[in-house]
């Protein structure tokens, strides 16, 4: 669906979906650039899933479509557009900028727009807030077994063998909470893990220790943090050396009834060792919001467990996200325009 708004001013392709519209977009663009004229156009996910499309990742929609929007366009703003090769042909010559409202711009050939001269924007860390604000919750209900007590209620038992002490969990000030990675969604969880008291552990090879020790957070070696947590949090980027650091090793070396949390990529986590170290009742449980593959495949033992508390990628999704990525965008973008 397609719409054209013509007033004076700079011409912008506003590409949204379900979670940040093209409206949401270009009434961001209004407030930024007066007299902008928008063209808007949305796709269906989240209900559809997103894909791969002509050489760029977790795209939605269709290339050729945008193609002819972005023709004669000063700019396109997007959350999950395809913006391929044909996309930035098509725009090559007046396109001044690309903004993309994702912390990295994987739905946007970087190479070939590079190559056009049109400079791509993202937001670094745009959801950390509601990512941090999601584990530390996610460990509060796991921790005290609320999501399968829920569940049961749910099918209509009330559940009373759960003030057993042997079924209770602790509080997080009693807490140590292992982060691995202290990028900005690890800090953050910091922060809020000190409001708690927690005591706070990390691992990152590459973190600062004089900001870590400012957040009141203890650098560690990973087996060190591994058998000292209560809570393994995972907060790392993927690379070659991050698959897979949770195996069946890092299981094994894991506090006997400790929690496992990842919000970061699935592949962080060897799901079939996950899966046979819940098997030996080692662990408390595990809380899973990304998989490997995603979304998982029909009949995954992990997500039909009652110790794992399974949601699907939803840390980042909030309210304030959709409507902050817009407004950082259309200032990114504006101030290009403007320039």
């Amino acid at each position: 669906m397609t719409e054209r708004h013509r007033q004076d001013g700079p011409r912008v392709v506003c590409a949204g979906d379900g979670f940040i519209s093209s409206a949401l977009l270009a009434r961001a663009l209004g407030r930024e650039l007066p007299g902008v004229r928008t063209e808007h156009t949305d796709t269906g996910w989240p209900t559809e899933p997103f894909t791969g499309v002509d050489g760029v990742r977790e795209a939605s929609g269709d290339p050729r479509a945008l193609a002819e929007l972005v023709r004669g366009a000063d700019a396109l703003v997007t959350h999950l557009a395809p913006v391929t090769v044909q996309v930035i042909e098509a725009g090559a010559g007046t396109l001044r900028a690309i903004g993309v409202t994702r912390g990295g711009p994987v739905n946007v050939d970087t190479a070939a727009a590079e190559r056009a001269g049109i400079p791509v924007v993202n937001l670094p860390g745009r959801n950390l807030g509601a990512v941090a604000e999601y584990c530390v919750g996610a460990m509060i209900t796991a921790l005290r077994g609320l999501p399968s007590a829920a569940a049961r209620l749910s099918a209509g038992h009330w559940d009373a063998e759960g003030f057993r002490y042997e079924r209770t969990g602790p509080e997080l000030r009693a807490c140590t909470v292992g982060l691995v990675g202290m990028g900005a969604v690890g800090r953050r969880v910091a922060e809020l893990l000190r409001a708690f008291g927690s005591t706070v552990l990390a691992h990152d090879p590459y973190a600062d220790p004089d900001e870590a020790r400012r957040a009141g957070v203890r650098l560690v070696p990973l087996a060190e943090l591994l058998a000292e947590s209560d809570v393994v949090s995972l907060h790392a980027r993927l690379t070659d050396e991050t698959r897979h650091v949770i195996g069946a090793e890092a299981l094994a070396a894991m506090r006997p009834g400790s929690l496992l949390v990842n919000t970061a990529r699935g592949e962080l986590v060897d799901h079939r060792a996950l899966d046979r170290a819940l098997d030996t009742g080692r662990l408390r449980g595990a809380v899973l919001d990304v998989f490997d593959p995603e979304p998982p495949a029909p009949g995954d033992p992990l997500t039909a467990r009652p110790e794992v508390w399974a949601t699907p990628h939803l840390a980042g999704a909030s309210t304030q996200v959709a409507e902050e990525s817009a407004e950082r965008i259309a200032r990114e973008v504006g101030r290009i325009l403007r320039s």
